[in-house]
């Protein structure tokens, strides 16, 4: 799939974060904030902001990691190694502040008509909690977020990160989580699952046998059947909450 993004620039109290826009072919419509994996906004975060303006929504995907003068991790064996060490070097109040402003900036794109949400992967779904903490967008769609579990106070936050419980977010959310998640645990994941499973905004969806990062065809964990499965059960639930 060819993405169909330009380049856009978000100013900060710090300078000019850069970002990613792609409008739908109506040219206006509601916004999603898409906020990447730990490989910055990778070739797969680029098509599922494609996928997303091709549902007729106005995406804008800020590359997180500008502060490290990074926009993506290359591809290749030492892509993942790579990425832990931009994640070690991350600071989380600077890049939840960033996806504030990010929002912020969407927000008031005159091509966002109708509300705004947030769809995050791995790292980005745990930052898109913090941020619709911080804001009020209309959604938020979590994949697998990574920082979830700080978040909610189910392990030891990091003191950058802090807890903030699974009450924080009142907009309606949808989770992503695969059972067979290598990096936070079956047992994390259901703890996860027990603090926001009972929210009446908070739908919680889970795939016996999916690894992390199972929405992301070139990364080795991949499931190509917990993805289709999760895709299609993102563009329903978003219809319903935010439609196109």
């Amino acid at each position: 799939m060819r993405s169909m993004s330009e380049p856009v620039s978000i100013e900060t109290p710090d300078g000019t974060m850069p970002g990613h826009l792609w409008r739908p072919a109506s040219g206006s419509g509601p916004g999603i904030l898409l906020l990447q994996e730990i490989f910055g906004v990778s070739r797969y975060v680029e098509r599922r902001g494609q996928d997303l303006a091709d549902l007729g929504y106005v995406v804008l995907a800020p590359e997180i990691f500008w502060r490290l003068g990074v926009s993506r991790v290359d591809e290749g064996p030492d892509a993942l190694t790579t990425a832990f060490g931009l994640l070690q070097r991350i600071d989380w109040r600077a890049a939840v502040a960033d996806g504030v402003r990010a929002l912020d900036s969407l927000q008031q794109r005159a091509e966002v008509t109708t509300g705004a949400g947030i769809v995050g992967f791995c790292f980005g779904g745990g930052l898109g909690f913090d941020v619709a903490a911080q804001r009020s967008p209309d959604v938020l769609v979590s994949y697998y977020g990574s920082a979830l579990p700080e978040l909610l106070g189910i392990t030891d936050a990091d003191p950058h990160v802090g807890a903030l419980g699974a009450g924080a977010v009142s907009a309606p959310s949808l989770h992503h989580f695969g059972m067979a998640d290598q990096f936070l645990t079956r047992p994390v994941v259901e703890s996860v699952r027990d603090a926001l499973q009972p929210l009446d905004q908070v739908t919680f969806v889970s795939y016996e046998g999916a690894d992390h990062a199972f929405d992301n065809p070139d990364f080795h964990l991949y499931d190509e059947a917990a993805s289709r499965l999760a895709w299609a059960r993102t563009t329903d639930w978003l219809a319903d909450h935010l439609p196109a």
